[in-house]
C-alpha cells in the first residue's frame, strides 16, 4: 500500500490509502483492522471521537465487559488501539465528496484530500424534541436506546415519547424492566396494528397508560442524594397543562441520518436518508463504502457497527488491491480519457488472521 500521505507537490492534494469520515465506533474498529494491514488511514470527525457511544454514560450490552463499561472508556479504548497501529484522527469536516481519475477527492475545513477509498462512518443522531430539560439531563435520565439503557430502571416508573412503530416497540420492550411507564403521544399513535394489538395487551395489564394528544413541554429533576435527577415530565393534553411523576424518559421520534457528506454525489439513499450499499458494504459510488448507523439496514447497536466496521476493512482492503497511481498520472489519464472505470463489485475477503 502507499504511506498514509503521499503528496507530491504544493499544488498537489495529499494521497491517502483511506479516509474514513467519522470516528465513532465503525470507523475505529475499521481503521484498526486497515493500519494493522500496512493501509495508510486517516479519519477525519467533526465532533466527539466515539460518536454517540461516547456520550452514552454506561453501556450494559457490549461484549466483554461483564460489569458494563463507560461510553467514555470504550470510545478512548477504540481510539488509542486504532492510533496504536497507526491510525492518524484530523478534526475537522469533510463537506463533499467527488471522483477525480482513480481517486476520490474530499474537500475539507483544511484543504482537499486525495483517497483511492472513503469508507463513511458517520452514524446518525437521535431526533430531538427539543424541551427544556432534554439536553441538559442527556443520559442521565433522558434516553434515547431502550436496549441500551432499560435496564438501568428496573422498578423504575418511566415516561415514553412517541407514537410510531420505534416508541410502541421500545415502549413494549422496556415493561420487562419497569414498574410502569406512560406512554405520551403527540396526536395519535401511528404504529402498525400488529404493535397496537401488543401495545393492548401491556395496557390490559396495567403495565402502560397511554396518553393521546399530548405534547411534552418539559423535563426536570431534582437533587436526590446528591444526585441530580429526572423526576417529572410536564406536558399539555386536550389543551390543560399535566405533570407525570417519572424516574427517566425515553424519546423516540426517529432517527436522523448523518448524510450531509454525500450530498450532491451519487451515492443512493434508502426513504429516510440512510446510505444503502451492496453485501459488500459498498455504495452506489465505487470505491466509497458504508459502515455503522449510516448504514441502511442497520440494527443501530454499538456491537454490530464494530461488527460491520470490520466487515468494510476487509472489502476496503481487496479493493485496494492493486498497482497505485500518482495524482500527475491521473491527470494524464484524464486528458487523454484513459482512465478505465472503477469496479463495481468486490469479491469477500478472506478471514483475517487472529
Amino acid at each position: 500500500m502507499t504511506e498514509a500521505t503521499t503528496g507530491t507537490t504544493e499544488t498537489e492534494p495529499t494521497v491517502h490509502d483511506l479516509v474514513v469520515v467519522g470516528a465513532g465506533p465503525a470507523a475505529l474498529t475499521a481503521a484498526i483492522y486497515t493500519t494493522r494491514e500496512d493501509i495508510g488511514t486517516v479519519l477525519y470527525e467533526k465532533g466527539v471521537i466515539g460518536g454517540l457511544a461516547a456520550v452514552t454514560d454506561m453501556i450494559d450490552n457490549y461484549p466483554g465487559f461483564p460489569q458494563g463499561v463507560e461510553g467514555l472508556k470504550l470510545a478512548g479504548d477504540l481510539q488509542q488501539q486504532a492510533e496504536r497501529f497507526g491510525a492518524v484522527i484530523e478534526f475537522g469536516e469533510i463537506t463533499s465528496i467527488t471522483e477525480e481519475g482513480p481517486y476520490k477527492r474530499l474537500e475539507t475545513t483544511d484543504g482537499p484530500v486525495l483517497a483511492r477509498a472513503v469508507l463513511i462512518a458517520t452514524g446518525s443522531d437521535y431526533k430531538k424534541i427539543g424541551v427544556p430539560g432534554e439536553q441538559e439531563y442527556y443520559a442521565r435520565g433522558v434516553h434515547y436506546c431502550a436496549t441500551c439503557d432499560g435496564a438501568f430502571y428496573r422498578s423504575k416508573r418511566l415516561v415514553v415519547v412517541g407514537g410510531g412503530n420505534s416508541a410502541v416497540q421500545e415502549a413494549i420492550f422496556l415493561t420487562r424492566f419497569t414498574s410502569h411507564i406512560d406512554l405520551l403521544v403527540r396526536s395519535t399513535l401511528k404504529a402498525s396494528e400488529v404493535l397496537q394489538r401488543d401495545l393492548d395487551r401491556c395496557v390490559a395489564e396495567g403495565k402502560i397508560t397511554v396518553h393521546l394528544a399530548t405534547t411534552t413541554e418539559a423535563i426536570s429533576g431534582e437533587v436526590v442524594d446528591g444526585i441530580d435527577r429526572v423526576t417529572k415530565v410536564t406536558a399539555v393534553k386536550d389543551g390543560q397543562p399535566v405533570e407525570f411523576a417519572t424516574d427517566g424518559v425515553f424519546v423516540f421520534v426517529g432517527l436522523s441520518p448523518n448524510n450531509q457528506v454525500v450530498a450532491g454525489t451519487d451515492i443512493e439513499l434508502d426513504e429516510i436518508g440512510f446510505i444503502k450499499t451492496d453485501q459488500h458494504l459498498q455504495t452506489t459510488l465505487p470505491g466509497v463504502f458504508a459502515a455503522g448507523d449510516i448504514r441502511s439496514g442497520a440494527t443501530m447497536q454499538i456491537a454490530t457497527a464494530t461488527g460491520e466496521g470490520a466487515t468494510a476493512a476487509l472489502m476496503i482492503r481487496e479493493y485496494l488491491e492493486g498497482p497505485p497511481v500518482t495524482p500527475t498520472e491521473a491527470a494524464a489519464m484524464d486528458k487523454t480519457d484513459a482512465v478505465a472505470p472503477a469496479e463495481t463489485s468486490v469479491e469477500p475477503a478472506a478471514p483475517a488472521a487472529v
